[in-house]
């Protein structure tokens, strides 16, 4: 599979677009979601070109941060964008994935996952 591919990407933005408002996914739960072909550095390849409407700022990474301060766009841009839904960070800019992570139907996991906040 091929990152610049128009059904690879598709893939993406679909799952992207289900996410409920103020909740997050991160970069490689997609990627383990969508399979073979898929890494969390090719999501987040995908979602730096994101279609106009996807709702980006909900894909972060594993440890409940953004990944967007070194892009030239607002430093804080991405966690406004999520406080604004809702998603509470910490000071030092981690958000709860035990609280705000979001699994599609079918993927939930077994057992309640651990707070990284505590």
């Amino acid at each position: 599979m091929n990152v610049n591919d128009r059904q690879y990407r598709a893939k993406v933005y679909d799952l992207v677009n289900q996410i409920p408002r103020g909740r997050v996914m991160t970069y490689g739960q997609i990627a383990i979601i969508l399979g073979e072909g898929y890494t969390a550095r090719t999501v987040g390849y995908v979602m730096h070109g994101a279609e106009d409407g996807v709702p980006w700022q909900r894909v972060i990474n594993s440890q409940g941060k953004c990944s967007t301060s070194k892009l030239s766009i607002p430093i804080d841009l991405q966690q406004t964008m999520l406080e604004q839904e809702g998603v509470v960070f910490s000071p030092k800019g981690k958000c709860d994935l035990a609280k705000y992570q979001w699994w599609p139907q079918g993927f939930e996991p077994e057992e309640e996952q651990p707070s990284l906040l505590t």
